[in-house]
């Protein structure tokens, strides 16, 4: 399939999600406390619980991440200065509750490593990281997946860190300068959704190495258009959860 014939499946594909006929109505980041977009508590909230997302449904994660901010036994766990002033067994107890952490031992560990990197790089606030790096999505991705990624256990990934840039654009009061570098997180749906639309070889989807290819494809086809990465995300995670419905 060639550039065009594949552009203009993506023109029917964002038709089709703007009427509404890929689902997503409800998307598994809604189930949130609705802080105030600029809020620190709302940034955490987005970025804690995404280091856990790992093969798993996201719509039971987060729906996980709000009771346990509801609880006020467990809503500490947002708090990176609380969390690292509890005991280990304390912070597990309290991910593990509503199931937020699947690999208690782990995941606790995932979750304080994170705390302690935003207490020690940034005092607490996570927003810090943006404002010192201008809200430029390239220089951000190098702090976190090149010069620091042990300091960001897993949301240091390509998919995670993708995604996780994504849902603070899109649940935050952040606004990147440089949004067109922003790129579709090649998770599961993303890489089959890709396929399927032929913008990937049988060997490229089977490849180690799919999440990066799939990320430069997008960059590739999209250059030049009215699209950028991060717009094509959603539809695509969608229409491949819900089946692949006909392109028409």
């Amino acid at each position: 399939m060639n550039k065009n014939e594949i552009l203009n499946k993506v023109d029917k594909l964002m038709i089709m999600y703007k009427n509404g006929e890929l689902g997503g109505e409800v998307m598994p980041e809604d189930a949130n406390p609705h802080f105030e977009k600029e809020s620190l508590e709302n940034y955490l909230y987005f970025t804690l619980p995404m280091s856990l997302n790992y093969q798993r449904n996201s719509y039971t994660l987060w729906e996980n991440a709000l009771k346990t901010y509801e609880d006020s036994e467990t809503r500490f766990v947002f708090n990176p200065k609380i969390c690292l002033e509890k005991s280990f067994e304390e912070v597990q107890y309290a991910l593990t509750k509503y199931k937020v952490a699947l690999q208690k031992q782990k995941q606790t560990e995932i979750w304080l490593s994170l705390c302690n990197t935003f207490i020690e790089l940034f005092d607490g606030d996570i927003r810090n990281l943006f404002n010192i790096l201008d809200n430029n999505v390239d220089k951000i991705r190098n702090f976190i997946q090149k010069d620091n990624k042990k300091k960001f256990p897993y949301l240091s990934g390509t998919k995670i860190c993708n995604y996780w840039l994504y849902v603070i654009y899109q649940y935050t009061d952040k606004r990147y300068k440089d949004v067109e570098n922003l790129t579709v997180a090649p998770d599961t749906h993303v890489c089959k959704a890709t396929h399927k639309l032929g913008l990937i070889t049988d060997e490229e989807f089977n490849s180690s190495n799919v999440q990066q290819i799939v990320i430069d494809k997008w960059q590739e086809l999209l250059k030049d258009t009215k699209y950028k990465p991060i717009d094509i995300h959603t539809p695509l995670w969608l229409w491949s959860r819900n089946g692949f419905k006909e392109v028409r």
